[in-house]
């Protein structure tokens, strides 16, 4: 009975600081969220610019060279896939395992695993 009683009076500040760990790790995935829509924006900013600045100045350039249709088919094409893979960067930090509070989960099968060894 004593390692019974001790577990009951242990129990409340295990779950305790349990919680307090999955707050931290929520805390970390909800920054990391926060992260990866300023790497949307920043990423969709650029991608804009892009095709505002870049495309008119390398569009006059190869004006020079080729038909203007074709120089802005070019450069649009070359803009589109820098602005793609700067959200496809960005997109990598919303996956579901970085919103698993993956410590918390370990913590409690290890008290889980605690638990049951110590039991009669």
């Amino acid at each position: 009975m004593g390692l019974l009683g001790q577990l009951g009076r242990e129990l409340p500040s295990l779950v305790t600081k349990e919680l307090a760990l999955a707050k931290v790790e929520i805390g970390e995935s909800i920054n990391a969220t926060k992260a990866g829509v300023m790497s949307l924006a920043s990423g969709g900013g650029v991608l804009l610019a892009g095709f505002i600045i870049l495309l008119q100045a390398f569009v006059y350039a190869l004006a020079q060279a080729m038909d203007a249709w074709l120089a802005a088919a070019i450069v649009g094409v070359i803009v589109m896939v820098i602005g793609y893979v700067m959200v496809k960067g960005g997109r990598k930090k919303f996956a579901p395992s970085a919103f698993k509070p993956s410590r918390t989960l370990h913590a409690l099968q290890k008290d889980k695993a605690a638990i049951r060894e110590n039991a009669p």
